[in-house]
């Protein structure tokens, strides 16, 4: 990072990123989902908020996606109201969108906030601003041809997504959501970034400089496969849940090299981790069901409705029937 600019927000950090997601007419419906679910899960599993976002667009009115379904916002696009993370959203119509006035109003919140990206065609916004000077970049595969050939002063790659200091791109909805969890994972952990992939069964096996046509084969980038089979095991024994020597032994470890990657990567053990698995799980049924809560201790491995009232509330804060009230 050069002296001049912020410090980075992919970085250790539990305190409240506020993000700021500007939604341009003809974007996809999956790229504004892809960008905000992400952030949205993380608060609830971390119980706290530790994204707060604002979705605006240029002049205050919905925006229409792609789909024809149009995108609720909280206002118009204000340059002083930029937060620490300023986004850009766009599709194939979004190239021009900003008018002259737009686009040094866009440059000014870049600016103040502390990083700025485009997804898809929001990356013409930046490169229109002329913050892509001197920086790498990427947008969808479709574009990067135009899109080299309009910023010849950017260094286009066909990467998922990139970061250049305080700016970054990405370049469709996958790659956004890549761009996402490799947010949270950097700010929160990687365990939160687990648990964030799950609840979208999310599995997500390319780092971010490989090329966007590739298909995603099946795990979060950049942690070790082992670790990625111990958990598989482990979300399929919720319900009866296995030792950490059976499922070392399922998954051709010791029980010591498999302490070793959970600490490694994780930073708990095994068999923590596998407890709060089966507690988020719980949570999930306790939130969003109206499942009895006997139902919900066998359905995630508990002997009995007490032990599960306990551990619940030692995670939590709360006992199930408590959480379930609000």
């Amino acid at each position: 990072m050069m002296k001049s600019e912020k410090q980075s927000i992919f970085r250790p950090d539990g305190t409240p990123l506020a993000v700021t997601f500007l939604v341009l007419p003809g974007c996809s419906l999956m790229c504004v989902a892809c960008a905000i679910d992400p952030l949205r899960a993380a608060n609830r599993i971390c119980g706290r908020q530790v994204f707060d976002w604002r979705v605006v667009s240029l002049d205050g009115a919905a925006p229409q996606t792609t789909s024809g379904l149009p995108v609720a916002v909280s206002g118009a696009f204000e340059a002083g109201r930029a937060g620490d993370f300023i986004i850009a959203i766009g599709g194939f119509g979004s190239r021009g969108a900003l008018s002259g006035p737009e686009l040094a109003a866009f440059k000014r919140a870049a600016g103040a906030a502390r990083a700025v990206g485009g997804i898809e065609a929001g990356t013409w916004v930046l490169g229109h601003a002329g913050l892509l000077d001197g920086r790498a970049a990427t947008t969808h595969w479709e574009d990067l041809e135009d899109f080299a050939a309009a910023f010849p002063e950017a260094n286009v790659r066909p990467d998922r997504y990139v970061i250049d200091g305080p700016v970054v791109t990405a370049g469709g909805a996958s790659p956004g959501f890549d761009l996402m969890l490799h947010l949270i994972r950097s700010r929160l952990g990687m365990s939160v970034a687990l648990d964030v992939a799950s609840v979208f069964i999310y599995d997500q096996a390319r780092a971010a400089s490989d090329a966007q046509p590739l298909v995603s084969l099946g795990r979060l980038d950049g942690h070790d496969p082992r670790l990625a089979q111990a958990v598989r095991i482990m979300e399929a024994h919720v319900d009866r849940p296995l030792t950490v020597a059976a499922i070392a032994r399922r998954s051709k470890l010791s029980v010591r090299t498999m302490e070793l990657v959970f600490r490694r990567a994780i930073g708990e053990s095994p068999g923590a981790y596998y407890l709060r698995l089966r507690l988020n799980a719980a949570r999930r049924l306790v939130l969003d069901t109206r499942e009895p809560m006997a139902d919900i201790a066998a359905r995630t491995g508990f002997s009995s409705s007490a032990a599960f009232s306990r551990a619940f509330g030692r995670a939590f804060g709360k006992t199930p029937s408590a959480m379930r009230r609000g």
